[in-house]
């Protein structure tokens, strides 16, 4: 459920690849019942490619990954949060357009 230009992240990598990373990274947090990440996973993938080298993007499955859900308070699916320079940018809570999600993805770049 992810192009080749989105990677899917554990909790055991998400400080080296999220919190310590160069580049700005956005996080999908995601689950494969979850019929509103489904409708959003081509937008995802269309602005991965769109945006390589810029930002990266991945997925988390919350079931199999529970304590950074937990640590950023993730109570719907899909959430995606903005990072940069191991904070939190911004965030976005359901099935969005494309155009709301470039707009998240533009504040960090």
């Amino acid at each position: 459920m992810a192009g080749d230009k989105v990677m899917h992240i554990s909790d055991g990598e998400f400080d080296s690849k999220i919190l310590k990373s160069e580049l700005p990274s956005l996080v999908d947090f995601w689950a494969p019942w979850c019929g509103p990440c489904k409708a959003i996973a081509p937008v995802i993938d269309e602005l991965a490619a769109e945006f390589e080298g810029k930002i990266q993007i991945f997925k988390m499955n919350v079931d199999d990954n529970p304590a950074t859900p937990g640590k950023y308070g993730i109570r719907a699916i899909p959430t995606l949060i903005l990072f940069k320079g191991g904070e939190v940018v911004d965030q976005i809570t359901g099935a969005v357009g494309k155009s709301q999600l470039s707009a998240l993805l533009n504040k960090a770049v």
